[in-house]
Parts: structure tokens; C-alpha cells; sequence
């Protein structure tokens, strides 16, 4: 039986998160848009995102011009992280309502189509039409944009347009319904837009929800709207991209505000927010998205949160505190928000391991460790050392699945790769663990054998009073656990903060907050620094104004008379391009392959149309905006726009590279074949000479491995298969009826591009193939080894490639036999083993003998060293050189000294390039009156050195060999100092 729809709500029954998601895509597509799949968590070609963070990040260079697609209207469920770089707030997560390191951005899109009057018309049915989510209209608010202040910029300030206030956003709202009291207007801070420096931005409006008093952080009964509390929720956030924003002079401290020719939509509604409103909870973790892998997470962790989750409250946050404050040790809390980090930290990473990032300590992966890391934590916390959030990888499948198909087939990979993350960072926790109590020992130790007269003196010295007062100040300092130092055991180690307060607080030492704070701010500069990037430049008018280059690519490699519809140099158009100039060239239709997918682009030349005379040649290929091909050029002869050339492609580079691209769709499969299905693209490199493949897998693959793949993939080049194209195909029925592999970070159309080779592999492709796989000759792996943490890579070779291999193969062969001519052997390679075998039982047998004759001659040299044993005090002392030898031969010749000696001290020196070894022994009868180490260290210090060991046994080095003698010499006197 559904529950009873929360105050105001005007829904019959309340909606599960799953039913909102698709109730929001079902209205949209309602409304004439396309429902686009969620992007990879990992934005492709877009360096200034660490990930995709926004609904929009897909559609980006849609907005900016760089990309044309078949639709204008779009509706999506875009998988989002925040965590790391500008957004680095990963402490809170947890502590509060609403903050979260996964989540999901609803949204819609209008590209260049419908602008604000349907964007609000939109938003305002969905959200209070009893038909859609029903939500009751006094509970909501409304904001514009207030405007710009009327004061225009001037040189060396930060706008020269003023933007009005967005009187037509107020009167759209007032026509949908929205009284004039709930619509308030706001500045830049919260109602302007913009997607970088430059590029896209305009004002937005913002749908908010009243949650009521009962939801202020701050015990708020009667605040308004516009109150920072907790109270009022923003649900909704619609973009307005009206403007294009372009500096105006050319060191880019002046910038202005143009009109966009085709303003543009850009929307997002928070999937857990919306649910918390139509479920009627405070708490974005009360809702049905987090509460079943909440109780999965207490279950795991044997956590004592029965009491709470059965009065459904231990989503709920209470009032923030302080970063890092364990939810174990605040009172009332019971653990809760050690189980909501958990619960969030799971979704978070499982969606990006399985969108191919991988734990590390830089960049995307390093974030990933952190969150992981943090769960494991809080899970520690709660009492669970062993491995538990491998488990948690299950529970979001099954929370997700129907939304997240693809987390089926991941979900087992997931959990390997975050079970070994467990493992690593239980030997990582020991490590900051012993460090910590280094730091705490150390801080017992400060000035604890320092007079209260010797501190006075000190403080005096410098320039203080050296009074009580003081001193007690200095005392009180030193016992301190430094802040940076804790950040660094917090930062590498993932120590708690809150663990190590207590660890400082029950030793009586005092804990640098202040130095704590101020290193975790640096390290949020840095990492937004280190992902800053530069901003995406909207496309060059000069492409954009391009119909799109008919591509002829696929079944020739020649296309005459192609008219050139533009030239460019230094990125700026020109009429034409002189012998010799460097530059662009846009055809109507070509051959040429755009760089795309791993693949390189085509080279070759275009000829003019007398189609014998080479005007230009063509060094490579690729996409300035999608759908136009530049091709990069060098003038041999003037080529001007307009002129007819025919395009061809240099052959034998283009049938190299299909026989490489064939090649690497092979190996996948071969890979997926011998090592698992868990394995996926990672990347790729399709060239003429090789081909390279990155590919997920957490262990080296060993030789038979490598071989057993070599071995499938080429006996399904002998067997000749036709590569089969399928054009135009709906990406649903190339997913699931031919199972085609969709790879790693690629973009998908609604109908795509299949290449399939007999039932052995299927992939969405756009590059180009051999027609049939016995074209490629054959494939042979030259090596492979290791990318990153789970990213592993082979390269390969073929055709050519292949023989050129195998001729250096037989060279070397040839060269062995002659080395190693073994009849024995199987194979040259077998009988390089044997004789690399021989050589070194015959190197070894003459090391042993060195060894042995250097201890004779060294034992002779001691055989007559009667007259060196002196007598001082009483007790007999031997100083003797014996170069060549090694330590362990030293030490042998120590105990038969000591033993020729009965009762006394040796001390040994050898010098060996440049290096001095000095070991000295004392018998145990003297050991209390004297011990090795003492001796050792004065008589190390001559040679420029240091040692130590036991009473009886101690050993040093040094630098200075021409000190040897010396410092031998003095070895008496050392000892009659001692005695």
C-alpha cells in the first residue's frame, strides 16, 4: 500500500525516486525532446572538468558551436560528481541534508529551438500539476535576475555591457500563476550564468520550496524567503543563454556581452532534491534513493542505528558540525552520519570505477581514493575493520540498475577493484597510525630535559624576558601536534581528524586547529588550481558558417573535383594559400579519415584539376567543429578558394591503419576471451606503424597469457572472416541484439555505425577496416605492461609491421645459434637459456673462488700481524687494513682474530672504490668495560663516515679512503680514551 503524498503535494500517491526520474524524462518527451542517455562520469575532450558535473557538460559543445546534432530539443538524467578541484567540499558530505558526492542532475535542453516563455511554462506545469509531481503552489518561490547596477565598466574593469534586469522572466512567471510577493530578484552571485571566462551565459531563474521552519538549520520559526537557514530548498535552476561573452581587448581585461544568435535552454532539477520534497522528508538521505543502502551499510558494519532506522530518521543531518567531527562521538547521532557517508560514497564509487576511473594518487583517481578511503573510515568508526564496502557496490547495483543497465555487467569488476583499495589502505592506516604516534612522542619529548635555568638563558638570549610566564608559554607551545602535520596524516594516510584531536587530547598535547585549517585551504587551491584548464573557446566563425564535409572516405580514397570552400591560416580565413604557406583547407566532400577514436588522420595529397599536379600536400586530418573535416596543408602551388582539386589518400598509410584498426577490435576481444569480461577500453592508438590498447585490468597478464591471445586473435586472421559494416542502426538494437561493445568515453548518436566480425567481435565504430580479416596479415604483440593502477596496455603490429618483426626475429636467432649452438634445445630461444645458465654457474663457481683466494691472501696478511697487537691497559688491541674484501668476509676475519686474540679488541678497514668499510669487534669479557660502537664511531668520523651495532659487533662506512691509514692508526688511542 503507498503511503499518504506529504503536505503540500498534491499527488493521489507518492512517487518512488525512480518514478520521479522517469516521470520528469516522460514529460519532457511529451513535450517533442529526445531523451539522451547520462554521459560518462568522465567528460571527453573537455579539460577543465576533473568530472562531469552538471546536466549540460554533454551538450557543451552543442552550445558552444563546436557540434551539430540531429535533434534540438533534449531531456536527460545526467549521473553528476562533486568532489574535488573548485568543488572540494567532501568533509560535509554526511553532515548535512543535502550535500552529496554522486548525484543526478534532471534536466532540459533547448538548442537554439524554444527560449524562456516555455521553459517556465514547462517547469511550472511539471511541478504543480497534479497530473505530474503536484506540488502546491504556496509552497514555492521564484527568482530573476535583479540586473546589473547602472554603472558602465571602464578599461581595466571587469564589464563594459550591462545586463538588464529580466523583466520579461517576471512577467513569464506572473502569466504561468506565480504570485508577485514569491518572485524575488537577485544579483550576479545567484542568478547569473556563465560557462567560463567566455562563451555562453545569461540570467536564470530558480524554483524554490518552502520545507518549513521544522527544516532550519538554525532554529528559524518565522524567517522569509532569501533566509540562508535550511528552510527554503532550490529544486529547479533555469539557465537563460541569451549573451556571448568575448574579451574586447587582447590581453583580455575588457570583456563584453554580445546577443547569441539562437538563444539556447539549459536546466537542472536535482534528482534527491525533488525526491525529498515529493516524499515529504527533510533529508535528502530519508528518501527511498539512500535508505536501503543505508540499512545494507548498517547491516555490513554491525552497526547499533536499528532504533533509528526504523523511526526513519537517520538520514536526517543534525545541525552542521565541524568537518570530519566523528557522527560515532556526537551525541544523539548514533553513528548516522558515519552511515550516510557510506551510503553516499558507495554510489560515488561505484559509478566512476565503472565509468573507468581507477583509485591513484593523482588527478581523477586520486579523488576516487579519497572517497573510498573516507567510507572505509567512517566504517571504522562503527567498529567494522574488516573489508565491507565491496559489498555496498551490490546494493547501488540493485538500487540502480533499471536506470543504469550498464552497472549489471560492471558491478562485478567494481567490487574487485574496490576490495583491493580495502586491503591497500588497512596497510596504509597502519603506516599514519605509527606516524602519529612518532609525532605525539615527539611532542612528550619537547624540552623535557631542559632546565627551567637553561630555558631562561635561551629566552633571554633571543631577545624575550625569560620570565615564568614565558616559559610556561614555550612549554605549552611545544607540546603541540602540529596542523600540517596532522593534514599530512589526514591527506596521505586518511587519519580522521577527530581521531587524532582525541589521540592529542588523551596525552595531554594540544592540537594545531588553526594549522590544520589553514593546509586543508591550500589544498583545496591546489586542486582547483590543478584542474582549472582553459576554458573552451566557442567554435571559429570560419567553421561554423561550414556546411558539414560529405565524407566518401569509406569506399574510396580518392574524390575528384572537390571544390575548396575555405583556407585558413594562423587560424584566420584567407583567398589563398601561397607555395610553401602552412594552413587549412575545407572541401565540399573527401576522402580523407578526420582523426577520430583512436584512429590518426589520413594523409596524402590534393592535385589540381589538371589531376596530375600536386598543389598541396596533405599532412593530416581532423574535426575543428563535428561534421567539417580540415585537412592541414602545405602549398606547393597558390591554392585559392573556390579552386577544384581532387583529393587522395596516401594508400599505403590507409590500408596500414585499417589493418592496425581491425587488428585492435580483435584483441579486445581476445582480451575479454582469455582474461574476462571485466576488461574494457580505456584508450587507444590506431597508426600506420602500430597500434597501442589500454584496457582495464588490475594484475600484469603473464606470458602464456599474452600468448594464448596472440594465438586466438591470428587464427582468426587465417580464417579470412569478412568484416562486416552496418550502417545507420538504432543504438538500442546495436546494444542488445548484436551486442556491439560501446566504448569508454565515446559519444553515441541515436543510430550508429556497427563493425562486426563474424561471431567473434562487434563494435560501435566510425573508422575504417579491412574487408577481411586474413587483409591484416598477422598480429603479433610486442609488448605490454602497465598504464596506471587497473590500466594496463598492449602494443601490437601488423602487415608490414609484422615482418619487419619477425626478420630482426631471425636475425637474432641466427646470432644465437651461433652463440649457443645446444643440440639439446628445442628452439634458439631455448638454447640462449641453457647457455646464459652455463655462463652464470660458471661466473658464480669463479666468484666463490675469488672469494676464497682473497681470504687467503687476506688470512696470510693476518698470520703476521703478532707484531701489531698492542697492549693498552691491559688489554689487547689488533688496528689492520685489508682491502678487497667484502663485509661479510670481514666479518669472518673478525671472529677469528678476536678468537686468536682470547680476550681483546679488532677493528678491521677495507677500502673498495672509493669507499671505506670498517667493522670492529670486541669478545664478550670486555664488552662491559668497552663496546664496539663507541669505537666505531670515533674512528668512522676520520674517514668521513658514521656507524654502529652491537657491544661486540659494529660496522660503519665512509668517503675518504686516503684517511684510512690514519684513522687505523688511531684505533689504540680511541680504545686507551675508553678505558
Amino acid at each position: 500500500m503507498n503511503p499518504v503524498p506529504p503536505v503540500g503535494v498534491l499527488q493521489t500517491l507518492m512517487l518512488t525516486g525512480s518514478e520521479i526520474r522517469r516521470k520528469f524524462l516522460d514529460f519532457f518527451i511529451e513535450k517533442g525532446h529526445r531523451e539522451v542517455h547520462s554521459s560518462s562520469l568522465v567528460p571527453q575532450n573537455d579539460p577543465t572538468l576533473l568530472f562531469t558535473n552538471a546536466g549540460m557538460n554533454q551538450f557543451k559543445d552543442v552550445f558552444l558551436g563546436l557540434e551539430k546534432r540531429d535533434y534540438s530539443r533534449a531531456t536527460t538524467s545526467q549521473k553528476c560528481v562533486r568532489a574535488g578541484g573548485k568543488h572540494n567540499d567532501l568533509e560535509n558530505v554526511g553532515f548535512t541534508n543535502r550535500h552529496h558526492t554522486f548525484f543526478e542532475m534532471l534536466g532540459n535542453f533547448s538548442f537554439g529551438d524554444y527560449f524562456k516563455k516555455d521553459a517556465i511554462a514547462y517547469a511550472w506545469e511539471l511541478i504543480t500539476s497534479p497530473n505530474w509531481f503536484g506540488i502546491a503552489k504556496d509552497k514555492l518561490y521564484v527568482t530573476i535576475f535583479e540586473g546589473d547596477p547602472l554603472v558602465r565598466g571602464v578599461p581595466g574593469g571587469p564589464e563594459v555591457d550591462i545586463v538588464p534586469r529580466d523583466d520579461e522572466a517576471e512577467q513569464l512567471w506572473l502569466e504561468v500563476g506565480v504570485p508577485k510577493e514569491r518572485i524575488r530578484a537577485f544579483g550576479r552571485k545567484d542568478n547569473f550564468w556563465q560557462m567560463g571566462d567566455t562563451g555562453p551565459c545569461g540570467p536564470c531563474s530558480e524554483i524554490h520550496y518552502d520545507m518549513g521552519a521544522i527544516a532550519s538549520d538554525q532554529g528559524h520559526t518565522d524567517c522569509e524567503f532569501g533566509c540562508d537557514c535550511g528552510r527554503y530548498v532550490e529544486i529547479w535552476n533555469l539557465v537563460f543563454m541569451q549573451y556571448d561573452r568575448q574579451p574586447r581587448v587582447p590581453d583580455g581585461t575588457l570583456f563584453g556581452l554580445r546577443p547569441l544568435p539562437k538563444p539556447s535552454i539549459d536546466t537542472g532539477a536535482g534528482l534527491e532534491r525533488v525526491t525529498a520534497v515529493l516524499q515529504g522528508v527533510i533529508s535528502n538521505y530519508d528518501t527511498d534513493l539512500f535508505t536501503p543502502l543505508i540499512k545494507r551499510a548498517a547491516e555490513l558494519t554491525a552497526s547499533s542505528t536499528g532504533h533509528e532506522l526504523d523511526k526513519g530518521h537517520v538520514g536526517t543531518a543534525a545541525p552542521a558540525v565541524h568537518a570530519e567531527r566523528s557522527s560515532a562521538s556526537t551525541p544523539g547521532t548514533h553513528g548516522a552520519a558515519s552511515l550516510r557517508v557510506i551510503a553516499d560514497h558507495s554510489r560515488a564509487a561505484t559509478f566512476l570505477i565503472s565509468d573507468g576511473v581507477i583509485p591513484s594518487n593523482e588527478g581523477r583517481g586520486y579523488v576516487l581514493r579519497k572517497i573510498i578511503r573516507r567510507a572505509i573510515t567512517h566504517g571504522r568508526l562503527l567498529g567494522q575493520t574488516k573489508p565491507f564496502l565491496n559489498q555496498m557496490v551490490f546494493s547501488v547495483r540493485d538500487l540502480m540498475q533499471d536506470a543504469y543497465p550498464e552497472l549489471k555487467e560492471t558491478a562485478d569488476r567494481v567490487s574487485r577493484a574496490i576490495s583491493a583499495e580495502e586491503t591497500r589502505f588497512a596497510h596504509t592506516l597502519d603506516s599514519g597510525l605509527q606516524k602519529l604516534e612518532e609525532l605525539l612522542d615527539a611532542a612528550d619529548r619537547w624540552l623535557q630535559g631542559t632546565t627551567e635555568e637553561n630555558l631562561e638563558k635561551v629566552m633571554t638570549s633571543v631577545g624575550g624576558s625569560g620570565s615564568s610566564a614565558e616559559r610556561a608559554d614555550v612549554r605549552k607551545r611545544g607540546r603541540r601536534l602540529e596542523g600540517r602535520d596532522a593534514f599530512k596524516l589526514y591527506d596521505t594516510f586518511g587519519l580522521p581528524l577527530d581521531f587524532m584531536q582525541d589521540a592529542a587530547r588523551d596525552r595531554g598535547i594540544e592540537f594545531d586547529q588553526p594549522g590544520f585549517d589553514a593546509a586543508m585551504e591550500e589544498q583545496r587551491h591546489r586542486a582547483k588550481a590543478s584542474w582549472k584548464g582553459a576554458a573552451k573557446q566557442t567554435a571559429n566563425p570560419e567553421y561554423q558558417r561550414l556546411p558539414a564535409s560529405d565524407f566518401e572516405g569509406y569506399h574510396r580514397t580518392r574524390s575528384d573535383s572537390a571544390e575548396v570552400l575555405a583556407l585558413l591560416k594562423n587560424e584566420h580565413g584567407v583567398e589563398e594559400l601561397k607555395p610553401g604557406e602552412q594552413g587549412e583547407a575545407i572541401l565540399d566532400h573527401t576522402p580523407f579519415y578526420a582523426e577520430a577514436g583512436g584512429q590518426v588522420g589520413d594523409r596524402g595529397w590534393l592535385y589540381s584539376d589538371d589531376h596530375n599536379t600536386v598543389v598541396a600536400e596533405v599532412t593530416g586530418t581532423y574535426y575543428p567543429i563535428q561534421g567539417v573535416r580540415a585537412h592541414k596543408v602545405v602549398a606547393k602551388q597558390t591554392i585559392r578558394m573556390g579552386d577544384k582539386v581532387d583529393a587522395a589518400v596516401d594508400t599505403g598509410i590507409r590500408e596500414a591503419t585499417m589493418r592496425n584498426h581491425t587488428a585492435t577490435h580483435l584483441l579486445h576481444a581476445g582480451l575479454r576471451e582469455v582474461l574476462g569480461k571485466h576488461v574494457k577500453q580505456a584508450g587507444s592508438l590506431v597508426a600506420p606503424n602500430h597500434l597501442r590498447f589500454d584496457f582495464s585490468h588490475f594484475t600484469a597478464v603473464e606470458d602464456e597469457e599474452l600468448q594464448d591471445i596472440e594465438d586466438l586473435i591470428n587464427k582468426e586472421v587465417l580464417r579470412n572472416i569478412k568484416v562486416e559494416t552496418i550502417e545507420n542502426v538504432p543504438i538500442d538494437v546495436a546494444v542488445n541484439e548484436y551486442h556491439a561493445m560501446a566504448l569508454f568515453g565515446e559519444k553515441y548518436g541515436d543510430k550508429v555505425r556497427v563493425i562486426r566480425i563474424g561471431d567473434f567481435s562487434a563494435e560501435l565504430c566510425g573508422g575504417t577496416h579491412t574487408a577481411a580479416t586474413g587483409e591484416i596479415g598477422l598480429i603479433k604483440i610486442l609488448k605490454e605492461g602497465s598504464v596506471s593502477s587497473g590500466v594496463r596496455r598492449v602494443e601490437a603490429v601488423t602487415g608490414e609491421g609484422s615482418l619487419r618483426h619477425f626478420r630482426k626475429d631471425h636475425q637474432l636467432e641466427n646470432v644465437v645459434a651461433a652463440l649457443a649452438g645446444h643440440a639439446e634445445a628445442d628452439n634458439p630461444a631455448d638454447a640462449l637459456k641453457l647457455e646464459l645458465e652455463k655462463k652464470d654457474t660458471e661466473i658464480k663457481r669463479l666468484a666463490r673462488e675469488n672469494d676464497q683466494l682473497r681470504m687467503k691472501t687476506a688470512s696470510s696478511s693476518v698470520a703476521s700481524t703478532a707484531e701489531k697487537i698492542k697492549e693498552v691497559k691491559g688489554v689487547k688491541v689488533l688496528a689492520h687494513r685489508v682491502d678487497n674484501l667484502e663485509r661479510p668476509q670481514m666479518r669472518t676475519l673478525v671472529d677469528q682474530l678476536r678468537d686468536k686474540v682470547g680476550s681483546g679488541v679488532v677493528v678491521l678497514g677495507s677500502a673498495i672504490d672509493g669507499r671505506v668499510a670498517l667493522i670492529a669487534g670486541v669478545t664478550k669479557d670486555l664488552t662491559g668495560r668497552i663496546q664496539a660502537g663507541k669505537i666505531i664511531g670515533q674512528v668512522a668520523q676520520k674517514v668521513g663516515g658514521k656507524g654502529g651495532g652491537r657491544p661486540d659487533m659494529a660496522e660503519a662506512g665512509g668517503d675518504k679512503p686516503e684517511a684510512l691509514d690514519a684513522a687505523l692508526n688511531d684505533v689504540y688511542n680511541v680504545v686507551e680514551s675508553m678505558l
